[in-house]
């Protein structure tokens, strides 16, 4: 049984969006709850880093971040979309809660390359896998499983990375970051039609870019047997050098948001197959970011099973 390293800190919490937003803190709070409950697997805690800015512009320009920082308002919120959608917001404490959860990710992409480590999660927010190059979208500035692919690739003799997301919203950040690189594979599986409407099986990059959308009311069965056949297999093929996962959570049943059928223990079978590509081509390594889910009690069940998918 592996051990799993867990980066967050407390910033992570301190980001607000006003009451009623599905993005809240008490989903990062349940997590870290449910966490601390598992007495079967070996876990160790460390605190997210800020991120360097040079690190972030691997993908990012500094323009963008520079735009965005200035924004931060003194208090209260402020929406960085145009309305109707200014649904990605932005606090007084935001500009660390970014820096924190992206530079999660680089942390542990340094514990994967120079140790003995093989499996990291990182449990921070805000989330990522939306935002663009320069597009901030759906609750997302930086993206921080870009970012960390970037930096393996800058950082060590690591050349293909794969990033699996099985977030239920399409990651339509993660895919125009990568959409002409065939050294990244980006594969997704995700409702379709819902946010962000993107994902549809004919994007497919460079040939590096696997799309899986399916309709509302699959069930964990049909969704497991998409997966395989359209996710995994494909990554199988490239033979990734090291594996990312967009871990959201809100293709299970309880989810508000979207009306896909997993159960808890499902997450397990999902990670399950990701950690035997790692362990036959990634020597094992995989680092997860948490993206979506927005149901508390479904994150806190769906936790543990991803956490112990992890750590076979």
């Amino acid at each position: 049984m592996e051990n799993i390293r867990i980066y967050s800190h407390s910033a992570c919490l301190s980001k607000e969006n006003g009451e009623g937003h599905p993005e809240r803190k008490e989903r990062l709070d349940s997590i870290l709850e449910s966490i601390n409950d598992i007495d079967d697997i070996n876990i160790d805690f460390k605190d997210a880093p800020l991120a360097k800015y040079s690190d972030i512009n691997l993908v990012h320009p500094q323009s963008y971040l520079d735009d965005i920082f200035l924004m931060i308002p003194e208090n209260g919120l402020v929406g960085v979309e145009k309305e109707p959608y200014a649904d990605t917001l932005l606090c007084p404490n935001s500009k660390e809660a970014i820096l924190r959860a992206c530079g999660a990710g680089i942390s542990a992409s340094d514990d994967l390359i120079g140790g003995d480590l093989k499996r990291i999660f990182c449990a921070v927010r805000p989330p990522g896998h939306h935002a663009e190059t320069s597009r901030v979208n759906g609750f997302c500035f930086v993206n921080n499983a870009a970012v960390a692919a970037r930096y393996l690739q800058s950082n060590s003799e690591i050349k293909k990375v794969a990033i699996i997301d099985f977030d239920v919203h399409h990651g339509n950040g993660t895919q125009e970051i990568f959409y002409n690189d065939d050294s990244v594979l980006y594969g997704s599986i995700h409702q379709h039609p819902l946010f962000p409407g993107t994902g549809l099986e004919s994007e497919k990059g460079v040939g590096n870019i696997f799309n899986a959308p399916i309709e509302s009311g699959t069930s964990s069965t049909e969704f497991i047997e998409i997966f395989n056949d359209k996710i995994i297999k494909n990554v199988i093929e490239f033979e990734p050098e090291f594996i990312i996962i967009s871990a959201g959570f809100d293709a299970h049943k309880r989810d508000p948001l979207a009306s896909i059928n997993l159960n808890s223990e499902d997450y397990l079978t999902l990670t399950q197959a990701i950690v035997e590509v790692a362990n036959q081509y990634s020597d094992g390594r995989v680092i997860s970011f948490l993206e979506g889910g927005y149901d508390l009690l479904a994150l806190s069940e769906s936790i543990k099973a991803h956490l112990k998918g992890l750590s076979v």
